[in-house]
């Protein structure tokens, strides 16, 4: 058993209001044994002596105890966050309209969107910027066609920005617009697709273009995307928006609809919500 000369003796002159703020919410009896085993330690260099209190005082100028972030409810499998903006949860088409500002034509079948090939695309009545995005797709279990015509949809940020949605099992295309593609401009970095008739998520992190104001580019736009999970476009910057045909050129704008494109083939969707960012 040690001696009691070999115990370290409370200090009875602590002077709390001399210490930092955020030392005052430590348990006070470990605060007590830290400063009082700080002063019976006799360092080998004079010099360098510190105590406890002087120590936590220099970590405390590093500490950030605001702004606090803002505490959300995490979605699941069927719900979205509860910060989230949903866009279609299967009972209603009210945030959406036709690329005429008209009444949606795509159908509503048991919860789930359906391109009505012919109708064009949808868009939503919100505008948008940057903005964390949850889709669910499923191309047709009837397989019908290839390549570009085969289970072809998109997913259009701000109308301009195209994250391409098609059957990319066993249909040999063009690998710059085969699922998980932002349209001619990125490849995916591995084709993570399912068959057809199944169900896929897109887990987008999309960041808008910024502007100056004499309308030059200052910042270009930029794509994350998990497809079913695994990472297929890696903070990829965007050249401008995804043309069809020749090279894009960026040009001014603001905040624009998200859109859903009608390419022919009836694709479903479900369970669509995004957070702003």
């Amino acid at each position: 058993m040690p001696s009691s000369r070999n115990i370290p003796q409370l200090p009875t002159n602590l002077d709390l209001a001399a210490m930092p703020k955020q030392l005052h919410s430590l348990p006070a009896l470990l605060l007590v044994l830290i400063l009082s085993v700080s002063t019976t330690i006799k360092p080998t260099n004079a010099q360098e002596r510190q105590t406890a209190a002087e120590i936590y005082g220099r970590a405390a100028i590093t500490e950030l105890w605001e702004p606090e972030p803002k505490l959300i409810q995490p979605g699941s499998a069927q719900t979205a966050p509860s910060d989230a903006t949903v866009l279609f949860d299967g009972s209603s088409l009210a945030a959406w309209e036709s690329v005429d500002g008209d009444e949606v034509q795509w159908l509503n079948e048991d919860g789930v969107l359906i391109v009505e090939p012919g109708s064009g695309l949808i868009k939503t009545k919100e505008n948008f910027g940057s903005v964390q995005l949850h889709v669910e797709w499923r191309t047709p279990a009837v397989v019908a066609g290839d390549s570009q015509d085969r289970g072809n949809s998109g997913i259009f940020l701000m109308e301009q920005y195209e994250l391409q949605v098609l059957d990319s099992i066993d249909n040999p295309t063009y690998v710059n617009g085969q699922a998980g593609s932002i349209y001619k401009q990125h490849i995916p970095l591995v084709n993570a697709s399912l068959g057809p008739g199944q169900w896929q998520s897109y887990d987008i992190v999309f960041m808008a273009p910024l502007f100056g104001t004499d309308g030059r580019l200052v910042r270009p736009a930029t794509f994350t995307v998990f497809q079913n999970g695994i990472l297929i476009q890696n903070n990829v910057t965007v050249q401008g928006p995804t043309e069809f045909i020749g090279k894009p050129n960026y040009l001014n704008h603001s905040e624009m609809p998200l859109a859903l494109q009608d390419h022919g083939s009836p694709v479903a969707y479900r369970n669509i919500w995004l957070r702003k960012l």
